[in-house]
């Protein structure tokens, strides 16, 4: 029998994504009033490998990652979606942007072996949390670079989120070495 032992922190991220860059900041603000300041930020990346979302979210979508500076406990993964649903209705209340969906956010966490993203929908590669959560592994860190499986996205599999994923890994890696516990 093993050793019992907690796991370590992580590194909280979310996916946001909207054609309207207002409610991009709208989300990242709320965010960050919930879960502190940002480490890292990327780019807004333009949505070109689906049109999935095109109608309740519009089409020419902007697509951005957001990484928390406060390393998470993984086990609250859950809490993180339905924190991040309520965001999602409560922009949709402003009224704001025509869009019956303005802005899609999509939490989730970088270890140092993979990036996980929490889900409201059951496939056979994901395990339930609770309330209604599941979470999947997105990608895994393999052999000194990131890689996906079957069922990952094809936008996770770019060379351009891949190196921001890369940046917050790096980061992570530097504050468990700060604060190894």
């Amino acid at each position: 029998m093993g050793d019992l032992k907690p796991p370590r922190f992580v590194l909280r991220i979310v996916a946001a994504f909207s054609r309207h860059g207002e409610a991009l900041e709208w989300g990242k603000s709320q965010l960050v009033s919930q879960w502190g300041p940002l480490a890292l930020e990327s780019p807004h990346f333009d949505l070109v490998e689906t049109n999935y979302y095109d109608d309740e979210m519009g089409s020419g979508l902007k697509k951005c990652f957001w990484a928390f500076e406060e390393l998470a406990d993984s086990s609250t993964l859950a809490d993180w979606k339905h924190s991040s649903n309520a965001l999602e209705v409560e922009c949709q209340q402003l009224s704001r942007w025509p869009e019956s969906r303005p802005l899609n956010l999509d939490p989730g966490y970088i270890t140092e072996a993979k990036l996980v993203l929490a889900t409201t929908k059951d496939r056979s590669h994901r395990i339930y949390l609770r309330d209604g959560i599941f979470a999947e592994i997105t990608l895994q860190y393999y052999q000194k670079r990131w890689t996906g499986a079957a069922w990952t996205y094809p936008d996770y599999q770019r060379a351009d989120f891949q190196a921001f994923f890369d940046e917050c890994r790096g980061y992570l890696r530097q504050q468990l070495r700060q604060n190894p516990a």
